[in-house]
């Protein structure tokens, strides 16, 4: 948090940062140190050949996940996507959702939160998103961003659908999103893609992958560039109306090595920034950040993931007026710092069991500065600061027990989270304090567990069941932050309390026959003080707990293989309701849920090389506020993809994104509209060189 100060004394919260983020970083030193006397040195029949194999991954999940509503999506589908954008390949999961439908390039950064089972309803993400065992979300914020995560760079998504903590980590009330980078054997020594659009947009991307001994090194850069689509309707465009341009870039570095025949060590860098217009000339927004992680895996009899990470963020935006065309406020910059590490060690305890004991820390702080305009003189009002700091500790067990052909798991977590050095000023333009407040420390423990079961009935039968509990924090932006989508000004609330997750699924997972899996999933959860954008005044809401967000639904995947050709689909069915007595929109449906989403996806893949796919997507009716009265209609969306070698390295690209040109209503304010992604046609080449 930025202080000025007049001497060289750091702050206590500086201190505090500084000695964790030491810890965090110097944890998986020390256990490299340590790792000799763990490392069974005849960890595997590769090993004792006297080859070393180098995975760049993290520990095996153990046999307790089949107890869940899991969903991998392989590198072939994520490198296939119309858009190219990870956001795109993760909507292919029934039950995935942002606060809104537009993707990385035309949406304001802070609204790209994302959660699953319907359990959204304000832009905070509810879902864990992990790059490499990494948390990637904001800490201020709370949103993912996305135009960081290259696709060409993910070797394979793993979605685990349901709340839960545990070895899951601290935030996952509605699943974890696990984004796992690809390995040289994937990458080969060099891949690239050059594309150009309809609208003479650019998307440019490298990844080169190179082995060092029995190591590697994966160095990968991209570059989207654009004037954007109009985003406002034709009838409602004025003089000031603008495109939704963008420009965003970014680049990662990752090196794994072995340190003994069982242990390796994984250090990975990734830096970016984001530019974008939106809706009126001078409305820009901006993202960039930088983050570093150190990680030891050790596969011996002893197992441990030990990872240590460090994260700097920053986001600024411009509001411009809808009626006077001026700047109403400016964001200048939210500057956040988040820190953290995960210890997590599986001792022999038999074949039958996987034990799972761990601890994982995240710190983070960051504050706004921000200055309000007058619409209609154009000059400054006030100058205003707001921030804090939190932190969550959690110590866990997690046990899977396989009995035959059937398998139990149950975990549980202990949380010890803080909220401190909360605080709102305000200046006038003269100087003057208007408004100076602190806001008291909070801290608590919080206890949760999960506990499933899979039952292997034959081969090509599994059923499945699970419970399980969970807890979010409120983030700095929901406590401190008030924000202006204009004209309707949302308030923050610093009195805000964790949100908690009940809930229970139970599922069927069907093999009927080989390259043909069918599974069903029916679940009911229950987000206790879900935090939400409630109504108080006209153009005015405020951040609040409300009683219950209840989720009820079913999800459906399939997926058929047939020989060069393959089908795959998903789809979510959920009953969402608000509950708060008395309350307006008691009963009501969380604002910007669907009740109603899928996705089916047909592809022929005639040779080596060749990828020719179709993509129809459906969301249902969804409303933007609490009241469901500002409708959003469903949109059913029809993409394509198509990859044809042509010589050698060298394979033409076809992509076509909304190629039926539905109308995509992304935002409804009293009839005044955003859309989403019109038909839009990709052209171009990759190479790849292995």
């Amino acid at each position: 948090m930025h202080v000025t100060r007049h001497t060289s004394v750091p702050s206590a919260s500086t201190l505090r940062l500084s000695s964790a983020l030491g810890l965090a970083l110097a944890l998986p030193v020390a256990v490299a140190f340590a790792a000799p006397a763990l490392a069974d040195e005849s960890a595997d029949a590769a090993a004792q050949a006297g080859t070393i194999v180098v995975t760049g991954r993290g520990l095996e999940e153990g046999q307790g996940t089949t107890a869940y509503d899991v969903v991998t999506i392989g590198r072939d589908e994520v490198t296939a996507s119309a858009s190219g954008r990870i956001e795109d390949v993760l909507s292919s999961v029934a039950g995935f959702q942002q606060y809104r439908r537009s993707d990385s390039r035309a949406a304001n950064p802070s609204a790209q939160g994302v959660t699953l089972r319907a359990l959204g309803g304000n832009a905070s993400s509810r879902a864990l998103v992990l790059l490499d065992g990494v948390p990637v979300a904001n800490p201020f914020f709370g949103y993912i961003p996305f135009s960081a995560i290259a696709p060409a760079r993910i070797g394979e998504v793993q979605v685990t659908r349901g709340g839960g903590m545990g070895a899951f980590g601290t935030g996952a009330i509605s699943g974890t999103i696990d984004l796992v980078s690809a390995g040289p054997d994937a990458i080969g020594a060099l891949q690239g893609e050059a594309l150009v659009n309809d609208r003479g947009e650019t998307q440019v991307s490298a990844t080169t992958a190179q082995r060092l001994g029995q190591g590697y090194v994966i160095a990968s850069a991209q570059w989207d560039k654009g004037q954007g689509f109009w985003t406002t309707p034709r009838d409602q465009r004025v003089e000031a109306t603008a495109r939704a341009a963008y420009e965003s870039w970014s680049a990662s570095l990752r090196a794994v090595a072995p340190l003994s025949d069982s242990v390796e060590i994984q250090a990975s860098g990734l830096v970016y920034g984001d530019q974008r217009t939106l809706r009126f000339k001078g409305a820009n927004s901006t993202s960039d950040g930088q983050q570093a992680s150190l990680r030891l895996v050790g596969r011996g009899d002893w197992q441990f993931d030990v990872l240590g990470y460090v994260q700097a963020q920053n986001f600024s935006n411009v509001v411009i007026s809808s009626s006077s065309y001026k700047k109403t406020l400016d964001q200048a910059k939210t500057p956040t710092l988040a820190i953290g590490g995960k210890a997590e060690l599986r001792p022999p305890v038999g074949e039958d069991h996987v034990l799972r004991l761990g601890a994982d820390i995240r710190s983070s702080q960051g504050h706004l500065v921000e200055m309000p305009y007058s619409a209609t003189t154009g000059l400054a009002t006030y100058f205003r600061r707001a921030g804090g700091e939190q932190s969550d500790l959690g110590l866990y067990a997690q046990d899977d027990w396989t009995l035959g052909s059937l398998v139990l798991t149950a975990s549980g977590r202990a949380d010890r989270w803080t909220i401190r050095n909360g605080f709102y000023r305000s200046l006038t333009a003269a100087g003057a304090v208007y408004q100076d407040d602190t806001f008291a420390d909070r801290s608590g423990w919080n206890g949760n567990g999960r506990a499933g079961a899979a039952w292997h009935v034959i081969p090509a039968l599994t059923l499945r069941a699970a419970a399980y509990t969970g807890l979010r924090l409120p983030t700095l932006n929901e406590l401190y932050r008030p924000y202006v989508v204009f004209p309707v000004t949302t308030q923050a609330n610093a009195a805000l309390k964790p949100e908690r997750l009940r809930g229970y699924e139970a599922g069927i997972d069907l093999t009927p026959a080989p390259h043909v899996s069918l599974s069903l999933t029916a679940f009911d959860n229950r987000l206790k003080d879900a935090i939400a954008n409630v109504t108080i005044g006209t153009n005015l809401l405020q951040r609040q707990n409300v009683d219950e967000i209840r989720a009820r639904g079913i999800e459906a995947q399939a997926k058929v293989a047939l020989g060069t050709v393959s089908l795959e689909g998903s789809l979510a069915w959920t009953d969402s309701k608000v509950h708060q007595a008395g309350a307006d929109f008691d009963g009501m449906r969380p604002a910007q849920v669907p009740k109603l989403d899928a996705s089916a996806t047909l592809a022929w893949a005639p040779r080596e090389g060749w990828r020719l796919a179709a993509t129809l997507r459906h969301v249902g009716k969804q409303y933007e506020d609490d009241t469901n009265t500002q409708a959003l209609p469903a949109a059913t969306t029809l993409d394509a993809y198509a990859r044809v070698p042509v010589a050698g390295p060298v394979a033409l690209l076809l992509r076509g994104e909304n190629l039926t040109d539905e109308t995509i209503l992304t935002r409804n304010q009293s009839g005044s509209y955003d859309l989403g992604t019109p038909r839009t046609i990709w052209g171009g080449v990759s190479v790849q060189f292995r």
